[in-house]
């Protein structure tokens, strides 16, 4: 089992070893599990888990009592475990056929049953068995009187107790048969070096997905239907009230159809609190048009434009702040406008899934750029797991617990007031928002999970988003080219395909008319080159051709007088060479011919 067995030593020192080894008579077949958890969090959650799935028998100590033992994630401290384990062991010291295990609660595993743990303790031949780490903390003095291992852990795991009196220490160890299990036999320490303990717990958050039996490739998620939250049969009235925070802070690309998704989410508008910070004043113009159709979907809507001069993370601080205050704030969702959310049952999904921050996976069309990672860099920055890209690509499907989200995602409103409530989720000197937010929920002990479960949609690229044009969306058939065909492309071009052979009209032998471009498509292209204005005077000089000579002239504009000619191109390879070949069976056209038409 992976567990952090600690404190045995110091209770020993304080004068109980008779009667505390007594309980780990080697004869033994009854495994009683000691914990200590002062509130139930996602770490605890997870512990108490994998205790029903092995049907260990577990006694949780100081639940709902005020936590009074240090920041022992900092330094040394834990002294109220002490006490609360001295008090309970003394009910069991008659109990001379009992093994006694003390594990931590929040960041423990157990993957194993307890025949097992048993079995593998037995063969250690000693009465007291800790687990072991790598580096001597808290007193790095106290190293040079471990004994050289040659392989495994080296140091006893204090578990954050600093101990009195070193001599006294080694010479009890000596004394009552007491063995350290260095090679991870039985334990597997999650406290490293203070530098390191952030990795090893994001290492077990990773191990918790899987182990023991969380996600396996015969089965896949075992767990993710574990306390669900079932919202049928709930009336709109009484459906959690949702704080939607929504923020456009850079120009992006298809803002009018994102801004329109969130008029026809699937859930009840009177239960939903809009709140939306523009820092874009090009997008003003979308916002307008939306509030003016949709206003009465949102009665209490606040609106925050680009004259307020109000910086990212003031704005997501200030719509955070608003759920914090708001008792009936149920949840509170975030969502940036780069999000293409096309499944409008989203916001039901997540709440069911009961989870205290959770977010929807979604990634770029054709790309692995996601809303989510799997791991950190020792920097704490990006760095790709193990699992990523099958997540990504949704050969592994599941609820995944995850280091870093951003962009969309749910959060708990009970958690904000609680957990979160004394950090600052979103401002610090020096760091993104998105980074503050995952670090401070996570210093927290909160979990943070992604959901491939359902299709929620995709990421919206804006690298190359350029709103000097008049239309900038046309352009974006190859960085978010789903988002341009179903703004671009008619409705029914797909039926071209179907066998109604009478789709595709031919008023003349060998000449065939059928959609392609959407009506927003044509007008769009008519008024960006109306707005251009470059047209040609329609005579045979045409110096934009190499040789300065047009045979049959025009009065036109070539697409790459607007710098539309890769885009162009694209269109026809993409759209209109299918049809080619469908209707010239035979034939394979090449592109560039397409450009004379």
């Amino acid at each position: 089992p992976c567990c952090e067995c600690i404190f045995f030593f110091f209770y020993l020192l304080l004068g109980g070893a008779e009667w505390l080894l007594g309980l780990f008579c080697l004869c033994s077949d009854e495994l009683l599990v000691i914990t200590a958890a002062t509130e139930v969090n996602d770490g605890y959650l997870r512990f108490m888990r994998t205790i029903r799935q092995f049907n260990y028998t577990v006694q949780v100590l100081g639940l709902g009592e005020e936590w009074k033992g240090g920041d022992v994630a900092r330094t040394v401290g834990g002294g109220q475990k002490v006490r609360w384990l001295k008090k309970e062991l003394e009910k069991h010291k008659d109990k001379q056929n009992m093994v006694i295990m003390f594990v931590d609660s929040y960041d423990v595993i157990l993957a194993s049953g307890p025949e097992e743990l048993l079995k593998k303790f037995s063969r250690f031949s000693h009465r007291v068995v800790f687990s072991a780490e790598g580096f001597c903390w808290p007193d790095q003095r106290l190293a040079s009187k471990y004994p050289v291992v040659h392989h495994g852990k080296r140091y006893l795991n204090s578990g954050g107790v600093r101990v009195c009196g070193r001599d006294m220490l080694f010479e009890f160890l000596h004394k009552y048969c007491v063995t350290l299990n260095d090679n991870v036999t039985l334990f597997r320490s999650s406290v490293f070096k203070k530098w390191s303990k952030r990795k090893e717990k994001l290492q077990l958050n990773y191990l918790g997905n899987y182990v023991p039996s969380a996600w396996t490739y015969e089965h896949g998620c075992g767990i993710c239907d574990d306390d669900l939250l079932d919202l049928n049969g709930v009336s709109d009235e009484e459906m959690p009230l949702v704080h939607v925070a929504v923020f456009i802070e850079q120009p992006t690309p298809f803002l009018e159809e994102f801004l329109e998704r969130l008029a026809t989410l699937i859930y009840p508008h009177t239960r939903l609190r809009l709140f939306i910070h523009n820092n874009v004043v090009y997008h003003e113009q979308h916002v307008e048009q939306f509030w003016t159709r949709h206003r009465s979907l949102f009665p209490g809507a606040r609106i925050i434009g680009p004259e307020e001069n109000l910086r990212q993370d003031q704005a997501r601080t200030m719509a955070v702040e608003a759920c914090k205050k708001d008792v009936s704030c149920d949840y509170f969702f975030s969502i940036d406008s780069d999000v293409a959310l096309t499944n409008p049952d989203v916001l039901r999904i997540l709440i069911e899934e009961n989870k205290a921050v959770i977010a929807p996976m979604l990634s770029r069309h054709g790309k692995l750029w996601s809303n989510f990672w799997g791991a950190l860099s020792p920097e704490g920055f990006y760095s790709r797991s193990e699992d990523y890209i099958d997540i990504v690509q949704s050969k592994r499907v599941g609820l995944w617990n995850v280091p870093y989200i951003t962009q969309v995602y749910l959060i708990r409103g009970e958690t904000l007031r609680s957990r979160l409530a004394p950090v600052s989720l979103y401002q610090q000197e020096g760091m993104d928002p998105d980074m503050i937010f995952c670090k401070s929920v996570r210093e927290q002990g909160v979990f943070m999970f992604v959901s491939n479960r359902d299709e929620f949609g995709r990421l919206i690229s804006s690298t190359n988003y350029n709103i000097s044009r008049l239309h900038p969306d046309m352009w974006q058939i190859f960085d978010n080219p789903v988002d341009w065909r179903e703004k671009y492309i008619h409705e029914d071009y797909s039926k071209i395909f179907e066998d109604d052979e009478n789709f595709v009209e031919q008023p003349c032998p060998d000449v065939y008319w059928f959609p392609a471009f959407s009506e927003r498509m044509c007008d769009e292209l008519v008024e960006t080159m109306e707005d251009f204005g470059g047209w040609s005077g329609g005579k045979n000089k045409d110096e934009r051709l190499s040789g300065g000579y047009e045979n049959v002239p025009t009065v036109d504009i070539h697409m790459n007088q607007i710098q539309y000619e890769k885009e162009w191109l694209k269109f026809l390879k993409d759209y209109i060479v299918p049809v080619t070949e469908k209707l010239y069976p035979g034939y394979y056209p090449k592109v560039y011919i397409f450009i004379f038409l």
